[in-house]
């Protein structure tokens, strides 16, 4: 389980994160909701440390993450941030391998190996293992990114709009893929959001945000809901019932 109390981050005088409490259940799918500026992405870099929050806590199964040494902390939790910008040229493999340098610390074993190949093939990158990521479609780099943060092999996965560069097969291959890796790997994985129909198909658990603070935690059917999200987005949103998942309706 995360358990957030009382975080807080502000730039000058603008909170970004603010007094946010909140508890995500071990294993599923959580995703984080809100309009631009609402500080999901935020939330999600103090989550993993990657930010210092101004006042607050985040323990992750009793791990305190501003206490934790480095090397346990990435053995726990993982990360994928929006922006993944690297220069040097690597290939695929090289990228993936990079998720096991908390277990091997650069120098790879015949088990790191096994995690690798595992994670190509969970992403269906097998074709692409060995092109270099300056040769790939922005989707294609994306996929290899998820691929290094599986194959790091955290129970947590903090993911940063996962879906970014990919079109709509391979946006819901995407998701379909992380449904099972939280049902069958057992992983806690915690998504920031833009789509919200995506997020009701597949989430266990939605958080909503609004000017830094959580106005709504719960199931997919008490958040996608038409005075729920309107207040959310000021603006107005229908809801209909498909297949039995509730999907924002907000085109004109």
């Amino acid at each position: 389980m995360i358990v957030i109390e009382g975080l807080r981050k502000a730039y000058g005088s603008t909170p970004v994160v603010d007094g946010v409490s909140l508890r995500i259940p071990a294993s599923g799918i959580t995703s984080i909701i809100g309009p631009n500026g609402a500080g999901k992405s935020t939330l999600l870099s103090i989550m993993a440390r990657l930010m210092e929050a101004d006042g607050g806590t985040v323990i992750v199964d009793e791990l305190d993450v501003t206490r934790t040494k480095t090397d346990l902390l990435a053995r726990r939790l993982s990360i994928l941030r929006q922006e993944n910008h690297i220069s040097s040229r690597l290939t695929v493999r090289d990228l993936v391998g990079f998720g096991r340098y908390p277990h091997s610390k650069g120098r790879l074993t015949p088990e790191d190996a096994g995690h690798i190949d595992r994670a190509i093939d969970y992403l269906h990158l097998g074709d692409l293992a060995d092109r270099f990521l300056d040769e790939l479609s922005g989707g294609q780099r994306q996929r290899a990114h998820i691929a290094m943060v599986l194959c790091q092999d955290t129970d947590y996965v903090l993911l940063d709009e996962p879906l970014n560069n990919l079109d709509m097969r391979h946006a819901r291959g995407m998701m379909q893929l992380l449904r099972r890796a939280a049902d069958e790997l057992g992983k806690t994985i915690v998504l920031v959001m833009h789509d919200i129909n995506f997020a009701s198909w597949y989430s266990d658990g939605i958080v909503a945000m609004k000017a830094g603070r959580v106005v709504h935690h719960g199931a997919p059917d008490a958040i996608i809901r038409p005075e729920v999200l309107s207040a959310i987005y000021d603006m107005p949103i229908a809801v209909q019932d498909v297949a039995g998942k509730r999907i924002a309706l907000y085109y004109e």
